[in-house]
């Protein structure tokens, strides 16, 4: 472990010493691969290492969210604002020591709140019990990185969270890799590109040891993305920043903050006095892409009152798992009115996936 943490210094000073241009951009290319490759080994070993007291939490709901921050923000304050849950709130630091979870109700779903401890920097280098929190972050479906107005160094948060192979409001590159047994690594572009060409494709897949292999790239993409790809382990999660304490500020100020974080969604809140509470509701339902799905047993009018609540994307074999485990095995056929049916009370199975505001027949074997 010692000689691949030593490796990863050696090529961190490299980087940083390393202009990027068109010359060096082979060169770089080769040690991100290289470094990232070694990362996650050394995450490998680690994790058969001796196991550390952790964090355990219980997912529950339809989707979790966590409060990512650094300490001291108002996460506990939110929680308890939000939630059914009471978090211990003080004016220090690390106030919470361990994940405190909270159940937030909003246009019938139901929402698991983690409220975490703070993130600090190095924090997914173990700083903090850092490794243990990320882990729990790893869980859930919606990050919220809650900053206040006096500390809105929100890069802070992503780049720890990067390390921790988390990737805030991205998607995973349209890229295919085939591997054979020879004939070495055949490079196709299906679209033009900025940074990447043939050899230094190669190259970087080499160095993960993909040998032999077709790789198909289908948009314009950077190292780190193919390297994300190639990796496997990352995962892609939506975000927003909850910008705390804005009743401390003027709006001239807010206004200077929210321009400075250009390209994030924003929802500025006072947690204490509930200011920006109910938009923020609306702002996570939305980004955890709920719908809406009526159930209607058969021979009765359809429950308008209380609606399913699932993710968007879900099939009827899904909505038999949130009802009862053995409505799956003993499924006969299903009855669709809505937008996903091609006409009313069209008869579907299991991998038919719906759309919001669709009503619902499912029929079992009895």
């Amino acid at each position: 472990m010692a000689n691949i943490e030593e490796q990863i210094r050696e090529i961190e000073d490299e980087l940083a010493k390393t202009d990027y241009n068109k010359k060096t951009q082979h060169h770089i290319g080769k040690l991100k691969a290289k470094i990232a490759r070694l990362r996650d080994e050394a995450e490998l070993r680690r994790s058969k290492g001796p196991k550390t007291a952790g964090y355990s939490v219980r997912k529950s709901g339809n989707a979790t969210i966590a409060l990512v921050g650094f300490p001291s923000v108002g996460k506990s304050t939110l929680l308890n604002k939000i939630t059914n849950a009471q978090s211990e709130v003080a004016a220090y630091q690390f106030t919470t020591l361990t994940v405190v979870p909270g159940l937030m109700e909003h246009k019938g779903a139901k929402i698991q709140v983690l409220d975490l401890p703070g993130l600090i920097k190095d924090a997914s280098k173990g700083k903090g019990r850092g490794k243990e929190v990320l882990s729990v972050v790893r869980s859930a479906d919606l990050i919220i990185l809650m900053i206040d107005v006096f500390e809105t160094n929100v890069q802070v948060l992503v780049d720890e969270l990067k390390t921790a192979n988390i990737r805030l409001n991205q998607r995973p590159p349209d890229i295919v890799i085939a591997k054979k047994n020879r004939g070495g690594v055949i490079v196709n572009f299906t679209t033009k590109q900025t940074t990447l060409d043939d050899e230094l494709v190669r190259d970087m897949l080499n160095e993960y040891g993909h040998i032999n292999a077709d790789i198909v790239i289908r948009e314009d993409i950077v190292e780190d993305q193919l390297i994300d790809y190639v990796s496997g382990n990352r995962l892609y999660m939506p975000g927003l920043v909850v910008i705390n304490k804005t009743d401390l500020v003027q709006k001239d100020y807010l206004r200077l903050i929210e321009k400075r974080l250009k390209g994030w969604k924003i929802i500025p809140i006072s947690a204490e006095r509930g200011v920006g509470l109910a938009r923020l509701k609306d702002e996570i339902y939305e980004a955890l892409r709920f719908i809406r799905i009526y159930m209607k047993p058969q021979g009765k009018e359809a429950d308008m009152v209380e609606p399913l609540v699932i993710k968007d994307g879900s099939d009827i074999g899904m909505i038999c798992d949130s009802i009862h485990r053995d409505f799956k095995r003993n499924f006969r056929y299903a009855q669709i009115w809505g937008k996903s049916a091609r006409f009313p009370g069209q008869i579907v199975g299991l991998d038919h996936k719906v759309a919001d505001q669709d009503i619902v027949t499912i029929i079992v074997k009895r």
